[in-house]
């Protein structure tokens, strides 16, 4: 049975982001830039829609087609740049994937200098909500740090350090200590650049070693620096439900107690 035009069609910067060409983000910004074409015509509003099944789409000189979606996790190695392409030329994360999931683009990013899990997926609606600051959700990082945490610090830390870009917050657990260095799990519920490093360095306790092991529902596991591991089309999707599940109720807006009714007093008799 053919579907109708309106039940079919979906917003640009969408299908663009399931295609795997980009987030949903930076598709808008390919729009606005005017570097997407479809049938034959510029289109720069982000409000406009196509059929994902039978509108030509163009991005520069490049057709895309609608894609089936899917996701990878990667545990990335030390030196490896979390991008697709480096202009220096130094190794990235689009270097250990096979050609059939090419498309797919990182969740995030990880510093060149620290490891762990990267997860990778051509579904750009999940992406958001994993990334989006108003989604809340959690990365676990196991770090290694210079000195011996305080109560008072991890308190401190827990409360809020003021750092150039605004406040932050993290869990610290401790895991282990020797003479010079604390090992710790920190929880973070956002994804700002370095933000681990800088909240720890700002308390006095720079960071030695990072590993990410947790992001969202996804957990690192025992994978190996470099190995990745496909999830199939039934695990992406009970993956994806997941994340839709725990970033709706994270983006619910605080319920509010209704205010008590006061009683007007009552007037005086002469």
């Amino acid at each position: 049975m053919n579907r109708t035009p309106s039940a079919s069609k979906v917003r640009l910067q969408k299908f663009l982001a399931d295609c795997g060409v980009a987030s949903r983000r930076a598709a808008e910004e390919l729009i606005v830039s005017g570097q997407v074409m479809v049938n034959g015509k510029r289109v720069t509003e982000l409000g406009s829609k196509v059929d994902p099944f039978n509108d030509q789409v163009r991005v520069g000189r490049r057709f895309i087609k609608a894609l089936p979606c899917g996701a990878l996790i990667f545990n990335k190695p030390r030196e490896v740049v979390c991008t697709k392409k480096d202009p220096g030329g130094r190794a990235t994360v689009a270097d250990y994937l096979p050609q059939r999931f090419k498309s797919y683009f990182p969740v995030g990013r990880l510093d060149y200098d620290s490891t762990g899990l990267v997860i990778l997926t051509n579904d750009g609606e999940m992406a958001e909500r994993l990334m989006h600051p108003r989604f809340s959700m959690k990365r676990i990082y196991q770090v290694r740090v210079e000195g011996r945490l305080s109560d008072e610090t991890r308190l401190r830390v827990k409360k809020g350090v003021k750092l150039r870009d605004g406040y932050a917050t993290a869990d610290l657990k401790f895991m282990r200590a020797d003479h010079k260095h604390s090992w710790l799990e920190v929880t973070v519920k956002e994804g700002r650049n370095r933000l681990v490093r800088r909240l720890l360095e700002a308390v006095g306790h720079p960071v030695s070693k990072l590993k990410r092991v947790q992001h969202g529902p996804v957990r690192l596991g025992m994978l190996k620096p470099g190995e990745l591991r496909v999830f199939s089309f039934a695990e992406y999707r009970t993956l994806r439900s997941k994340v839709f599940e725990l970033s709706s109720s994270a983006d619910k807006p605080p319920r509010t107690r209704p205010k008590p009714r006061v009683r007007p007093k009552p007037r005086s008799r002469g």
